[in-house]
């Protein structure tokens, strides 16, 4: 059964970092792609990042040079890497993968607040 549990998310302030995580069950990280998406209050879910088995990576505009999507196959795991945060980051993140279905996590909030 293929299980994803996000986790990291916090309150931080403008300019801030966190790091979130997001451990598999079920199947293994490092044999699919791997992405990050993001949810704002009464907006639809975007995606931010994407990691694939060879550990290529992409971003969307707004968060290259900040995020950082890496995988350590070992803990099963995929992190999403975030600095200078801003208060448009904040959003309910999600972390997914596609394997015979399209499996999502239950999010971690991240609040950028002063």
């Amino acid at each position: 059964q293929v299980q994803l549990v996000e986790s990291g998310g916090g309150l931080v302030q403008p300019g801030g970092s966190l790091t979130l995580a997001c451990v598999g069950s079920g199947f293994t990280t490092g044999t699919g792609v791997m992405s990050w998406y993001r949810q704002e209050p009464g907006k639809g879910r975007d995606w931010v990042a994407v990691i694939s088995a060879q550990g290529n990576t992409l971003y969307t505009d707004s968060v290259k040079g900040r995020f950082t999507i890496s995988r350590d196959d070992a803990k099963n795991t995929v992190y999403l890497q975030m600095k200078d945060l801003k208060p448009e980051d904040t959003a309910v993140y999600y972390c997914k993968t596609v394997r015979d279905q399209v499996y999502w996590g239950q999010g971690t909030q991240v609040t950028v607040s002063s």
